[in-house]
């Protein structure tokens, strides 16, 4: 199935690249337009590589890391890198005393309230919507993902992976400068990459950044709650859900890593406890963007305006 899979997405991707390619001498609104289903395969390929990272998408170790090590030249994303922070994510995603590791930076109110003018500021820029999916997602994986300084210098293998991704896409540069010119080559990847940053970064918010989602103390903090209640169920069109790998069955992913993105929907027609979760609709999704303080009195996430009538 994981091969399968690897060609099914990874042929379709190298077609709409070169078509994209050729589109440039017609026009690049239709450029654009190409790019648009080309970045959803990158992000299907993502997925890819993220289940690669849980030991999920071969059984081989090996192939694991060499999937994922080259899609992550693809993703923009070293892949050791990534699969050590993203681990960090699973074992304490929702858990308030743990929190600044491959999450999204989430305040209290009583911590919103106790900041002073500036960095009240500055967290609201953070949080606000052209940050968080426009800006945001680009600058992470075109830059920071090139040099992540919040790392420590020990993570060695972490750091060769980071070292590795920055040597093959400047493989992919020269390549690109000596064959097609590295102008027709930006103007294809370009719009890819910033599309597929920007849906990437907007599926993980939604994943957890919700109304009821779960939120608790180290003491309080609890495996179970954390996977199922803290991560939602994004009920997606049939062909959203193919491109995204079925990730938005995060919920159940969360509770076992190890389950590979082709049986996550067969495990939630399964097992009825798991159908008894915060489901989000694409329409009722888009409510949760203003959502950017957790109330730890009312126990749900709120918005700034929502300041007010806090506890």
């Amino acid at each position: 199935a994981s091969l399968f899979q690897l060609f099914n997405t990874s042929i379709p991707f190298g077609i709409m690249w070169y078509l994209m390619l050729k589109s440039l001498s017609v026009s690049y609104a239709l450029t654009l337009l190409l790019a648009v289903p080309t970045a959803l395969f990158l992000v299907r390929l993502f997925i890819f590589q993220h289940d690669a990272g849980h030991g999920s998408f071969f059984q081989s170790k090996k192939a694991n890391d060499w999937v994922g090590t080259l899609i992550g030249i693809l993703t923009l994303t070293p892949y050791s890198y990534w699969q050590r922070t993203h681990a960090i994510h699973h074992a304490t995603s929702g858990n308030l005393d743990k929190r600044g590791f491959g999450d999204i930076d989430t305040l209290t109110v009583a911590e919103y309230r106790s900041l002073s003018p500036s960095l009240k500021l500055r967290y609201r820029l953070y949080r606000h919507p052209l940050t968080m999916f426009i800006v945001g997602p680009f600058i992470q994986f075109v830059f920071k993902h090139r040099f992540p300084y919040n790392i420590p210098f020990s993570w060695k293998v972490e750091w060769r992976s980071v070292i590795y991704n920055n040597l093959g896409l400047l493989a992919i540069g020269i390549l690109a400068a000596n064959t097609i010119g590295l102008k027709a080559f930006l103007l294809v990847q370009v719009p890819i990459s910033y599309l597929a940053c920007s849906l990437g970064a907007w599926l993980f918010y939604i994943q957890h950044q919700y109304e009821n989602t779960y939120w608790e103390r180290n003491d309080k903090w609890d495996y179970f709650d954390a996977s199922v209640r803290g991560s939602s169920y994004y009920v997606l069109p049939k062909i959203l859900q193919w491109f995204t790998g079925s990730i938005g069955l995060h919920h159940i992913h969360h509770y076992n890593s190890r389950i590979p993105n082709y049986r996550l929907q067969k495990c939630y027609n399964e097992n009825p406890e798991f159908q008894a979760v915060t489901r989000l609709s694409l329409w009722s999704s888009l409510k949760c963007i203003r959502l950017s303080l957790w109330d730890e009195n009312r126990k749900k996430l709120v918005g700034f305006r929502d300041l007010s009538t806090a506890a």
